[in-house]
């Protein structure tokens, strides 16, 4: 018998490019609906689990590890690198945004610009993305177009 990582890590990787997310206990309840319903998210949302709520922040990131899942987050204490390395996470995606309807267009945007086929996108990185984010720069888009006209 093998740890609780290698035993289901082969099981989560067989579900497919879903992003796998780990919604810890400030992410608001309305946050993890719009990601499992609009967002079609494989969420664990440590309020659905008595024995997670008052887990400590370095559990849930131990945790989110294991089950090789992005851990989504309002705290910015997991930007700490001393504290949480990079290196030892499924990835952390920190949000900050005004109320939950920035939120939830910041995560749509990030489904879209971030997510998109993949399930572990920030495996060992971070992420801080803002409600006014823009995943592509200006000059970003205009050299896109620009591409997109030599090919055609």
């Amino acid at each position: 018998m093998g740890t609780l990582s290698s035993e289901l890590g082969p099981v989560a990787d067989a579900i497919g490019d879903r992003p796998r997310v780990y919604a810890d206990a400030n992410v608001p309840a309305g946050i993890v609906a719009h990601m499992r319903d609009r967002l079609r998210w494989d969420v664990l949302f440590v309020m659905d689990h008595p024995d997670l709520r008052r887990a400590r922040d370095a559990e849930h990131y131990r945790l989110a590890r294991q089950l090789r899942r992005t851990l989504i987050t309002l705290d910015r204490d997991y930007l700490d690198d001393r504290k949480f390395p990079p290196s030892l996470g499924a990835g952390v995606l920190v949000l900050a945004a005004p109320d939950e309807r920035a939120l939830a267009h910041l995560l749509t945007r990030l489904d879209a610009q971030l997510f998109a086929g993949e399930a572990l996108p920030l495996d060992g990185r971070k992420l801080h993305a803002h409600s006014d984010w823009a995943a592509e720069t200006e000059p970003q888009k205009a050299q896109k177009a620009q591409t997109k006209q030599i090919n055609e």
